[in-house]
């Protein structure tokens, strides 16, 4: 929340998002995700999500990349026309003048959502979506979103993976 006078941190956006309840509500439905711009490069912030959505969650994930054949052991598709079944969600790595581009196939795929992961926003996209009736996301980590609302998001985005009430001892 900004105090009154301050100026918007991205005066140049528009277009207002779902709110958290509504981001919930997409993942709840959700049966299937389609990664689109998965890499294999565990470098990659794709690379890193769908290690996550395939270990610790129940949706069916499929990773799109034209360049790739497999993907932690998955099958890459080639485009989302090529998915065995229809995504509900759509999330997208990918760069920012092919995001238009891509909300065109999410809404050819028959998706019910598009999703642009962190640092990605795209009004023209979002408009493009929204006219053919999709949910869309921007400027969101699909990961951090479902992990912060089933209890496993910690300080750094991540979980730490222990459960306990005591406070850990820190080496120096």
């Amino acid at each position: 929340m900004r105090s009154a006078g301050a100026p918007a941190a991205h005066p140049e956006r528009t277009w207002e998002g779902p709110n958290q309840q509504a981001r919930f509500a997409l993942l709840r439905r959700a049966k299937s995700i389609a990664i689109v711009g998965a890499s294999n490069n565990p470098a990659r912030a794709s690379y890193f999500v769908a290690t996550y959505l395939l270990s610790s969650t129940g949706y069916d994930v499929y990773l799109v990349n034209p360049r790739e054949t497999e993907i932690l052991g998955q099958p890459v598709y080639a485009s989302l026309h090529d998915l065995p079944v229809i995504p509900d969600i759509v999330d997208v790595f990918r760069r920012h003048d092919d995001l238009p581009g891509v909300a065109q196939e999410a809404i050819d795929a028959g998706a019910q959502t598009l999703w642009l992961q962190l640092g990605s926003w795209n009004e023209d996209a979002a408009a493009i979506a929204e006219a053919a009736g999709l949910s869309v996301v921007m400027d969101r980590c699909i990961k951090i979103e479902h992990a912060r609302f089933h209890g496993g998001l910690h300080l750094a985005g991540f979980d730490t993976g222990v459960i306990s009430s005591r406070r850990q001892l820190l080496s120096r």
